[in-house]
């Protein structure tokens, strides 16, 4: 029984610092890296942050691992913790690392997006899109960004019509690229975009607001007034959030 605890006990030493045999380290690094990259469904969010921490930690891995492993340790903090202070100094680390990391100057811009710093989060984008111009992702993010920021709207519709030739007919691509119209007051191109992306996706708050928004300067209040009471009883925050875009009724 002391030799099995002795054992456990080396087994948890070893994850968290370097002084491990080369044998227990080969151990350990298969199922680190198989926690921090193996797939979202398969790895819970903390055993994610573990398995890039132990890595980071361990002094042994090269810079090009190490960044995918800041990569993605800062995911899980965004997308699971809602941290984006700490997911961006992990982006950070990462682009110091490999600066043409195109992932993680976009996953750095969606932080930035979530903390409502669109300025930055379209400075990342960009960065992503110069090292990867075929990322429909990314170009859909600065599409939707410079819509909320409500600056350079040309670009912004050059951006989701490019995403858009690259991921044809994506809901939520339509949807940035109707916000986009509705900001230039192009409501009839707005409304056909939230059409559009709402048959693949009809129970959107989002979509069928701003639909009901577009609808009702169109002057079809009947319309408007359905659109806008079905998006508040899926979600109840929806006229807040636009509002703080500046998009009221």
């Amino acid at each position: 029984m002391l030799r099995s605890l002795l054992v456990a006990i080396t087994a948890t030493i070893c994850i968290a610092v370097t002084a491990c045999s080369d044998s227990q380290w080969v151990l350990r690094e298969s199922q680190a890296r198989s926690w921090c990259a193996g797939p979202d469904t398969a790895i819970t969010p903390d055993l994610r942050i573990s398995g890039c921490t132990t890595l980071i930690q361990s002094g042994r891995e090269t810079q090009s691992i190490l960044a995918v492993a800041f990569c993605n340790r800062g995911n899980a903090y965004q997308d699971y913790k809602g941290d984006y202070d700490r997911a961006i100094q992990d982006y950070d680390q990462a682009i110091r690392l490999k600066p043409d990391y195109a992932t993680a100057f976009y996953n750095r811009g969606r932080a930035y997006q979530h903390k409502g710093d669109y300025d930055r989060a379209i400075q990342d984008y960009d960065q992503a899109v110069r090292l990867k111009p075929d990322d429909a992702a990314a170009l859909n993010n600065r599409c939707w960004a410079r819509a909320v920021a409500n600056k350079a709207l040309e670009a912004a519709l050059s951006d989701c019509n490019e995403s858009l030739r690259l991921r044809p007919d994506d809901a939520g691509t339509m949807h940035s690229r109707g916000f986009v119209h509705f900001r230039m007051g192009r409501y009839d191109e707005a409304i056909a975009d939230f059409d559009n992306s709402l048959s693949r996706d009809p129970k959107s708050a989002d979509m069928l607001y701003m639909r009901g928004l577009a609808k009702g300067v169109r002057h079809d209040t009947a319309g408007s007034d359905a659109d806008i009471a079905e998006a508040k009883a899926i979600d109840p925050k929806v006229a807040e959030r636009y509002a703080g875009y500046g998009v009221k009724p």
